[in-house]
């Protein structure tokens, strides 16, 4: 089975003022207003965004200290009985 994504265009009513701040925003932030338009309906929609999963991932990522612990790859590998 194949899939296929087809853009669709879509016509916004939105204040000019209202553009002009977005599209700062935008650029202080390094995306065009239709990359983050695009990723507001991606996030709204329940979709992944990358870099909010990159954010999660280093929010969640353990900051501590192993210790000088290591992995033992023989102890990971070995079978519990």
């Amino acid at each position: 089975m194949c899939t296929y994504t087809v853009p669709v265009n879509l016509t916004l009513s939105v204040d000019e003022q209202l553009v002009a701040k977005a599209r700062k925003k935008a650029n202080a932030v390094g995306k065009s207003l239709n990359q983050l338009i695009r990723d507001y309906l991606q996030s709204l929609a329940g979709g992944d965004d990358p870099e909010r999963s990159i954010e999660e991932f280093q929010n969640l990522s353990g900051r501590g200290h192993s210790r000088g612990w290591r992995f033992n790859r023989d102890e990971i590998h070995s079978r519990q009985d």
